[in-house]
Parts: structure tokens; sequence; C-alpha cells
């Protein structure tokens, strides 16, 4: 089983989740292809130059560092909305209420 690998970011703080993509310049080799666009946590992506490299003393593979592995913002807090924010509901009462003073 492989350790999980923690990230140290800026001011000491540890990033578990800390991601990164690989991404080539200029023209890169056909092993690349297969990686483009997937994010991996830091301790699991793959060493650079790939395994299957066919350009590997001239490689210009890099990677590109995310927080974290999401692509997409899956929940409300993500988009700066409060944890637990009530959303706006529909009036559902159709007729005044029962007192004299309801209207």
């Amino acid at each position: 089983m492989k350790a999980k690998t923690t990230i140290t970011g800026p001011k000491g703080k540890s990033e578990p989740w800390h991601a990164v993509t690989i991404v080539g310049r200029g023209k890169c080799c056909s092993a690349l292809d297969s990686y483009r666009g997937v994010r991996f946590l830091s301790g699991e992506a793959p060493r650079l130059p790939l395994a299957k490299c066919d350009r590997p003393q001239t490689c210009a593979c890099t990677y590109r560092h995310y927080p974290d592995r999401r692509t997409e913002q899956r929940r409300d807090s993500d988009a700066g909305s409060p944890i637990g924010a009530a959303k706006p509901v529909a009036e559902k009462r159709s007729s005044r209420g029962r007192r004299a003073t309801d209207e």
C-alpha cells in the first residue's frame, strides 16, 4: 500500500489534497496524450519524463499545480454560499389565516 504524501503549502500549512496535471510545452510525445487533462494527487502522479516518453533527454513536460483534485464546484459552499443557508421557497398557502385579523 502506498503511503499518502502530504504537500506543505505557503506558511507551512499541510495540503493533503494537492493535485497536479501534466502539461507539455512545445512538441510533445505521444505518451502525454493518455494523461492530458487528468488530475492526480501529488503523491500518485507519474514521474517525469513519462515511462513511455520517446524524447526523455529533451522532455518539456511539467506539472501544473492545483489546491485539490476537483475540477468543478460540487457544493454550494464552493461557490461562496454559506453552509446550511435556507433556499427561498414559494408560498404554499392559498387561503387566509384562521384569525379574524388575518387578511
